[in-house]
């Protein structure tokens, strides 16, 4: 693969005779990153060079060892995408070279849609093929509000799964692998929606792993508060990717261009605005708004994207 020297994870490459090797991240804590080296080696922590750090689960990296279970990455290979989500001030990076976001939502608790639409606008934004599980789908008494919530993103054309992890656990599977084999797809979702069932249920031994995994990133006790990689078992290949859960997901760093063509809705009428720079908020002769004045886009949507525009305007340079 390509490598890009200003990609260096926080410095040059360092100009000792240490051999350079090559790895894939597979969990990251803090600083501390766990690399699965290309050779099928044990995996070892990482360091970044230098005080910044920029890499995510999913890099390519090139790394230098400094013993026998440790390292120093000095750079980070071409990214097809890096997901993350950002404030006004700063941002969290979910996963690198990503093909799916698979997000997680539940009967009961109650989901966010809120939450839902940005996860959504984020994978538009990131070119990621978004699927919307809904778990849980054996409480029968709130299963028709979660599938009347669940209908107008149908109606634009997302894939949305149901099924009852702990209920028809060989059911659910079946599912979930038909979508996920052969596929690098992070999971998103609330605390409570049912992620560490999903990845139980996919990976057999996922919680020795992840015992292993905490072990070696010297995370003790914190074990669900860091973003990990599971290879999916089976002969079609792919991986898992699990990041802990999430109450906000803030997008201020994209821009306006791009949100307006994250919303599918939008994307056939950008062309008939009046006005070439129109911002689909209150300029006359809109195509975004006039749809949303005759119900062909739901005032939901609307809302959502015009939070977005608005949170976007307040970032600190």
């Amino acid at each position: 693969m390509k490598r890009r020297a200003t990609q260096a994870a926080g410095g040059a490459a360092s100009s000792n005779a240490a051999a350079t090797l090559h790895g894939v991240v597979i969990a990251a804590h803090g600083r501390h990153y766990l690399v699965a080296p290309d050779d099928g080696g044990p995996a070892l922590q990482c360091f970044p060079r230098g005080k910044k750090s920029e890499v995510a689960v999913g890099d390519r990296v090139d790394y230098q060892s400094t013993s026998a279970d440790q390292g120093v990455i000095v750079a980070i290979g071409e990214r097809r995408n890096l997901l993350y989500r950002s404030d006004q001030f700063k941002s969290k990076l979910f996963a690198a070279n990503l093909d799916q976001l698979l997000i997680v939502l539940a009967t009961e608790p109650h989901f966010s849609e809120d939450l839902l639409g940005r996860a959504l606008v984020s994978a538009e934004a990131n070119n990621l093929k978004p699927i919307i599980l809904l778990n849980k789908i054996d409480l029968e008494a709130v299963l028709p509000l979660a599938r009347q919530r669940l209908e107008r993103y149908r109606a634009l054309g997302y894939t949305v799964l149901e099924v009852s992890e702990k209920k028809h656990p060989e059911e659910a599977h079946a599912i979930l692998s038909a979508h996920l084999n052969g596929h690098q797809t992070i999971l998103l979702g609330q605390s409570g929606m049912g992620k560490s069932t999903l990845v139980n249920l996919l990976i057999p031994d996922a919680e020795a792993a992840t015992r292993e995994i905490s072990t070696a990133l010297n995370s003790g006790r914190h074990t669900t508060t860091f973003t990990r990689l599971y290879k999916l078992p089976g002969e079609g290949g792919g991986a898992l990717i699990d990041s802990p859960g999430f109450q906000e997901f803030g997008l201020y760093h994209l821009t306006e261009g791009t949100l307006e063509r994250a919303f599918p809705e939008f994307r056939p009428l950008l062309a008939h605005c009046r006005f070439y720079n129109c911002h689909h908020l209150h300029e006359p002769g809109c195509a975004v708004l006039e749809a949303v004045e005759d119900g062909r886009i739901a005032p939901e949507r609307h809302e959502l994207y015009a939070q977005l525009v608005h949170e976007i305007s307040q970032v600190v340079r």
